[in-house]
C-alpha cells in the first residue's frame, strides 16, 4: 500500500512538472505561423527615404507591428501578391489594422522614383508606406537584411532577382518573424495579432 502511494506521488509530481514545463513554453513563444527570427543579429534598423525625402527608422513606428518587403515596382508576381495579401491582412485586422504599418522597400531606385513608389503602395492600401535610398544604399540595407537581389537582363532592359520573405517586427521594433511567400493572409494576420498583444 505504501510503495503504491509513492507510486502515484511520483507520478503526479512527474505530471504537474510535466505540465508546468509546458506552460512556461507556451508563456516564452506563442504559436506562430511564421519563422521565428525573435534575437535575430540583424535587420535590427535602417534609415531610409520616404517618397516626401524624410529619413525614416524602425522608431518611427514604435508601438506598431511592421511588416517590411523588399521588392521593386516592376516586379511582375512576387511583390504585387506580396502586396495584395498585407492588404488583405490588414483588412481581417478590422478595428486593429492601424495598428500594422506595411512598409516596401525598393530594391530598384534607377526606376523606382519617390513618385513611382507612391503610386504604387497607395495603389494597394493608402496606408502601405513605400522607402528607398541610392544604389549603395540600397546594397547596404539588404545586406543588412540578409536580402538577395540581383540584376537579370531582359533583352534592353532589366528585372530583379530577389529573396521573396517578408519580415515582421513586434510593436517594440524588434524583428520576430521571417513571413514565407507561399502564407496565407489570415495566417499572417494570426501571427500579427499575436504580436499585438501586451
Amino acid at each position: 500500500m505504501l510503495n503504491t502511494d509513492m507510486s502515484r506521488r511520483a507520478a503526479l509530481v512527474s505530471a504537474l512538472a510535466a505540465l508546468s514545463a509546458l506552460a512556461a513554453c507556451q508563456d516564452k513563444e506563442p504559436p506562430f505561423h511564421g519563422v521565428s527570427l525573435t534575437g535575430a543579429s540583424y535587420g535590427r534598423d535602417f534609415a531610409l527615404k520616404d517618397p516626401d525625402g524624410r529619413i525614416r527608422r524602425l522608431a518611427d513606428f514604435r508601438g506598431k507591428a511592421v511588416l517590411l518587403f523588399f521588392g521593386f515596382t516592376q516586379c511582375p508576381d512576387v511583390c504585387p501578391t506580396a502586396l495584395t495579401r498585407a492588404a488583405a491582412v490588414r483588412q481581417l485586422l478590422g478595428k486593429d489594422a492601424n495598428h500594422l504599418q506595411v512598409l516596401f522597400v525598393t530594391l530598384d531606385p534607377e526606376r523606382d522614383t519617390p513618385a513611382v513608389l507612391r503610386s504604387y503602395t497607395t495603389a494597394f492600401d493608402p496606408g502601405f508606406l513605400g522607402l528607398w535610398t541610392d544604389l549603395p544604399g540600397t546594397a547596404a540595407v539588404a545586406k543588412d537584411f540578409k536580402v538577395y537581389f540581383e540584376k537579370m537582363p531582359t533583352g534592353s532592359s532589366y528585372t530583379l532577382d530577389h529573396t521573396t520573405l517578408s519580415y515582421l517586427f513586434d510593436p517594440q521594433g524588434r524583428l520576430r518573424l521571417a513571413i514565407k511567400r507561399d502564407m496565407s493572409a489570415a495566417d499572417v494576420a494570426s501571427d500579427v495579432r499575436q504580436l499585438l498583444i501586451p
